[in-house]
């Protein structure tokens, strides 16, 4: 085919974007031309138009361009400027202070410096979380400093907020001890709408109003805090900014992933309170399962640790296992690479979760201890088991239990480590104990692990072999779920000894009179070795940067 000739004068050069004079009618792109002295070869048919946006294609006058309730966010602001729009009018989003109130409560820049941190006082943590969701909702808010539990300086901060600010929350002050003064200022200054509310947590959540600006006094544990914000403020914020207040709790957790779930064990709630639960998740032969973790309403771990939130309903008592239930999931999670570990508590095991993340692989830990981890791959709940369980008969760990597991399925072994379990006291060991016997003789008072957990057999067969009964031991009721939860008592001095592992004992800095060593393996089913998430978990367990962080919590002996 034989390319056209454009002549000089007929053909001007022209940048992508650039503007057109009307006496050309058409665009070809560079790549289908040459040049032969002055004179354009075209190298392919073009039509008339073609390359060419019409004046008027993207915005023509009369068009609307925006309508009221629209945000001017990342793609209304450019139009409003193409279309020679410098200045709008706009309404501004709700004005909100939060006034975090309590003796209790220092500031987190003093609780950060303070190298050893006391019982009587807790860091102000609320308004770090209140100033995140307002970010996430859109909105802006606030922090005023904080004020002591007087009555009368609260109510000249709330009263002082209420003149510039369009929603005022105080924190905490809204239980009926005498340094809860909330309700009285609410009551003084607003008008009060409601005292408490039939949900769990957030129940003693109080509201006023004053002039049409709400009064909002927050509970103040963590997690009271966050969902009475869910269900509540920001509500609240909708109404204040013109948008309906229906309650949107999907937007209000800001949801990344609606999931319907199965619940992995039976669940209890209260008559007639609807009840928040925090969640982890995973996938087990297709099907999601769900599970509760820790329900205190102080516990930020939990809270931060969930893979989501899950409301059961105020007429729901009793929720059997396998009861369907819907999670709103706080991260994406890609479960097909996520096995679910049930077993023995160990900080090794915990620490694991960064590096299969490196690989693009994840873990969700539940810890049930040995006997229960072991169980569960039974029931086929779990890709994998940790155990670490004495047979007092033959003296030998693991074999015993596992030999129990089903035999017409197949059970791979991975020995880990040998760890270091030993009793752990108060720095100086100031009660001289080195024995179950020392335990009972003395009457001290000792917190023992669940029943199911490895060193809850261990501790069990130390008496017997000692001929003591458990009723002799002060404290054997007296249950921690982690070694460091354990550990956390003996260092704070509500107890005077535990059972534990050595790292536990590095970790809060207490005595550690060590017992024995014991052998701690992984078990996984067969059918679950060529899993994604179990060949990522393999290719971990010799990562030596792993191995390294380990070796730094003492007490630990490598088998492999």
């Amino acid at each position: 085919r034989t390319p056209a000739q454009i002549f000089p004068g007929s053909y001007c050069w022209v940048n992508t974007g650039g503007g057109v004079d009307r006496s050309f009618d058409s665009v070809v792109m560079i790549e289908d031309t040459l040049m032969e002295g002055d004179t354009l070869l075209v190298t392919r048919t073009i039509t008339r138009g073609e390359n060419i946006r019409p004046e008027g294609e993207d915005i023509t006058k009369g068009q609307v361009i925006a309508r009221r309730g629209d945000c001017l966010d990342a793609f209304l602001i450019p139009l409003l400027i193409a279309s020679g729009n410098s200045r709008v009018s706009v309404q501004r989003l709700p004005r909100s202070v939060f006034i975090p109130t309590g003796d209790e409560i220092i500031t987190a820049e003093e609780w950060v410096r303070e190298d050893d941190k006391t019982w009587d006082k807790v860091p102000e943590t609320n308004s770090f979380m209140l100033r995140r969701l307002f970010h996430d909702w859109g909105f802006p808010l606030e922090i005023h400093d904080l004020v002591r539990d007087d009555e009368a300086l609260i109510a000249d901060a709330v009263s002082r907020a209420l003149r510039d600010h369009d929603f005022v929350i105080i924190g905490a002050g809204t239980a009926k001890g005498k340094r809860d003064h909330s309700a009285d200022v609410i009551g003084k200054l607003s008008e009060p709408l409601f005292r408490g509310i039939r949900m769990k947590p957030g129940r003693p959540v109080i509201v006023g109003s004053s002039g049409n600006r709400p009064l909002v006094a927050l509970p103040g544990f963590p997690m009271s805090a966050l969902v009475t914000c869910w269900s509540i403020i920001h509500p609240l914020l909708r109404r204040l900014n013109g948008e309906s207040p229906a309650v949107d709790l999907e937007k209000a957790v800001g949801s990344v992933e609606t999931l319907k779930t199965s619940l992995l064990m039976h669940h209890s709630s209260s008559q007639g309170v609807m009840e928040w639960l925090r969640v982890k998740c995973g996938d087990i032969g297709g099907t999601i399962y769900s599970w509760p973790l820790a329900s205190g309403a102080s516990s930020t771990f939990s809270t931060s640790d969930a893979d989501g939130f899950a409301l059961i309903g105020s007429s729901v008592l009793e929720m059997p296992k396998g009861s369907e239930i819907t999670v709103w999931t706080k991260r994406k999670m890609e479960l097909e690479k996520r096995p679910v570990y049930q077993g023995s508590n160990d900080p090794a095991i915990d620490r694991i979760v960064s590096f299969m993340r490196e690989r693009g692989g994840d873990l969700a830990v539940r810890s049930v201890g040995s006997l229960g981890g072991l169980s569960a791959l039974a029931r086929g709940e779990g890709h994998v088991a940790s155990c670490h369980l004495l047979d007092p008969e033959t003296g030998v760990y693991n074999d015993t239990f596992i030999s129990r597991l089903d035999k017409a399925r197949s059970w791979r072994r991975f020995k880990l480590f040998k760890r270091e379990q030993g009793f752990l006291v108060r720095k100086g060991n100031p009660e001289r104990i080195s024995s179950v016997r020392d335990l009972a003789d003395k009457g001290s008072i000792f917190v023992n692990r669940q029943p199911g957990a490895g060193t809850r057999v261990l501790f069990d067969h130390l008496l017997k072999e000692a001929g003591i009964q458990p009723g002799s031991i002060v404290g054997y009721d007296n249950i921690a779920i982690t070694h460091f939860e354990a550990a956390a008592r003996v260092s704070g001095g509500s107890a005077a000894a535990t059972l534990g592992i050595r790292a536990a004992a590095k970790a809060f800095d207490t005595d550690f009179i060590p017992v024995t060593e014991e052998d701690f393996e992984l078990v996984i089913p067969e059918e679950f070795i060529s899993h994604p998430g179990i060949e990522i978990l393999m290719e971990t367990l010799n990562d030596d940067r792993r191995r390294q962080e380990v070796d730094s919590l003492g007490g630990y002996r490598w088998a492999f």
